[in-house]
């Protein structure tokens, strides 16, 4: 059986990432898990710290977005499955983007936010081919996908 390559994308405050990760791995799943950098910090500031200081904080923001921009295009290139988690915290802007990346691309979608997202949610949620509440779903339809029974 082949290796799926599944990418997490979004909300970087909780731990919805490992739960998936330790599901797929108590299931045995053969899956190789890809994110982008989910350390905040390093994510808003890559750009000017590798490539120079910025007076204005949109061409900071730009150079940041920019630099993680190439491996966030790289590696949802590459999946098979892409996730992408919404938090009731922050909007999540940038992982709205990557799930419009991915359906540009073709790639198979699960949405993964509570319910009361819905609405707001509805086009990225149309565009999914699930659309999960708990990152314990997830790990049940990527069972699903990559086994065929549940």
């Amino acid at each position: 059986m082949r290796n799926w390559i599944v990418y997490l994308s979004g909300e970087v405050h909780t731990d919805w990432r490992e739960v998936i990760k330790r599901g797929a791995g108590e299931a045995g799943l053969p899956v190789e898990f890809l994110a982008p950098v989910t350390d905040h910090d390093s994510s808003d500031n890559c750009g000017v710290d590798i490539l120079g200081d910025e007076s204005d904080s949109f061409w900071k923001d730009h150079k940041g977005a920019s630099v993680n921009a190439i491996r966030t295009r790289t590696l949802i290139e590459k999946a098979d499955v892409v996730v992408v988690r919404f938090g009731e915290k922050y909007k999540q802007w940038n992982a709205a983007f990557d799930a419009g990346y991915a359906a540009a691309l073709g790639k198979s979608i699960i949405t993964l936010h509570d319910s009361g997202n819905g609405h707001a949610l509805k086009e990225v949620d149309a565009a999914a081919l699930a659309v999960a509440e708990k990152p314990e779903q997830v790990v049940r339809l990527l069972s699903y996908a990559i086994n065929g029974t549940l």
